[in-house]
This record gives C-alpha cells, structure tokens and sequence, in this order.
C-alpha cells in the first residue's frame, strides 16, 4: 500500500504518530518504519510510533518504537494517545484496556482527557553515586514501566539536562538497558517541576508520562511531596499524577493529563 493513514497526537508536549495497524498495513519492520517516519523535517517526525493491532484478551494490542527505532515496554504519555485514538475510532469504549510489553494498561477516557494506570513501580534503589564530569551526583532510580533515574535539583531551568542526562542514561550503573533520566525540582508538597532526558529520543522532550510518576514517587521520599503531584514538564502541561504508599511500597499509580489530536492524513510512499 503505497499510502498509510495515520494520526498525529500530543500528549502533553509528547507528540505521537498512530496507526490502526488491525489489517496489518505495516508488515515490515516496525522500528525501520517508525525511525523513518519520526524523522522531523524529512517525514511526519514525532517522538514515536503507535501500532494498534488486535488483542484477543483486551480492546487492543499496542507496539510502541520510539523515533530511533527501538522497542520500549511503555509510554505513559503514549498510552494515553493510544486510548484516546482508541476511542476516536471506536476501537474501545471510554474505559479500556489493552496490551503492552509492561503488561495490560487501564486507561479511561473524557474528552481531550485520559487517565491511564501504570504498573506497580519496581526496582526502587534510592541515593546511587554516580561519577559524572568529576563530581559524583547521588541520585534515585525506579521502574516506572520503563527504567527512570531522577535527581532532585535547586533549579531545573538552570540545569544541562542534555549533557548530563546522556552520561547518566549511559553510564554502566544502569547498562545493558540503559535508562531515562529525570531532574526535578520541588516547588511545594503537591507541585514539581521536571525536565527529561528520554532513553529513544536521546535528547530532551517536552514531557514524559513515566517520568513524571517516577519524579512525583522519588520526590515524596523526600518528604517535602505528597500525593496528588502536579507535575510541570518542560513543555508547560501539567500531569497529575496519584498514588498510595503502604508498608508494601507504592501502589494504585495513576497518570492523568490532557492530549490534543493534532491532525489526521495518510504518508505516502516517499515520506517512509
């Protein structure tokens, strides 16, 4: 088929190519295909691809690549996307389920606004030294679906978030699968502020889903955070993220934020 119907849609400052791949329009490879598609200026470019395919448990499959053409478990700010473009296309209903590479995801739908469950975060390590440019930087981890470093800093504007964001999601602590790194800033107990250097991307984007519930989780050990955390992304939206903390740990995490369709069409041949 020479071409191929997509959507364009921002979550949060993430922006995100989707395609109702049920017939199986992308036979080829799928991280080919989307780091030929994300490319800004070239093709349609966004920060990743979406492929909706059939599920035989829930309303929908998904595959996720980010714009250099690797495989991510989950994408919280996709996932809301892949809701909402669920729902568009009457794929699912307002409340939903479907299938990532992190599990089944429950999501619901109202309007421009979707609410997505994340997993129960995993692997909490807290005050990891890492050498970076001479100076060791004491900083947490936990998998919030997809692995995130998060240090807590005075000042996220004055922060180089590139520079020492790709040593940090590089460096050997975190190998093989390497990790997205957050920085955060904390404004009040309910409010943060976060800049991300995202694992796929290798820059800095907008905003981050998974990252904004790994930077609200790692702040309220602080003590100075509690939930509900508003979290302001690079891009200006907020997320809300909600959560409970027992003896267990962290649970009933919920990710919570607008998303805007920007434009629907078809690629043609030449821009994939």
């Amino acid at each position: 088929m020479s071409k191929i119907p997509f959507y364009k849609i921002s979550g949060s400052g993430n922006d995100f190519i989707l395609i109702d791949n049920r017939s199986g329009l992308i036979k080829e490879d799928a991280g080919r295909f989307a780091a030929r598609v994300c490319r800004r200026k070239f093709s349609v470019g966004a920060d990743g691809l979406i492929l909706i395919e059939p599920s035989d448990k829930v309303d929908f499959r998904w595959r996720f690549h980010n714009s250099d053409g690797s495989e991510a478990e989950m994408c919280g700010n996709g996932g809301r996307c892949a809701a909402r473009f669920a729902y568009i296309l009457g794929i699912a209903k307002e409340n939903l389920s479907f299938e990532t590479k992190a599990g089944i995801i429950k999501a619901e739908v109202r309007g421009k606004r979707v609410k997505l469950a994340l997993p129960e975060p995993m692997d909490l390590r807290r005050n990891i030294e890492i050498p970076v440019d001479e100076r060791i930087r004491i900083l947490s981890f936990v998998n919030t679906s997809v692995p995130h470093a998060v240090k807590i800093v005075p000042n996220v504007d004055n922060f180089d978030v590139v520079g020492i964001g790709r040593k940090i999601r590089y460096h050997k602590e975190f190998q093989p699968a390497g990790t997205n790194v957050d920085f955060v800033q904390i404004i009040d107990e309910h409010n943060i502020l976060m800049r991300t250097y995202e694992r796929g991307v290798e820059d800095e984007t907008l905003a981050c889903g998974t990252g904004a519930a790994a930077s609200a989780i790692i702040a309220s050990l602080s003590g100075k955070v509690k939930p509900p955390v508003a979290v302001k992304t690079r891009g200006g939206e907020i997320l809300n993220i909600y959560f409970k903390i027992d003896h267990t740990g962290f649970k009933d995490v919920y990710l919570e934020g607008d998303t805007s369709v920007v434009y629907n069409g078809e690629i043609w041949e030449e821009g994939y």
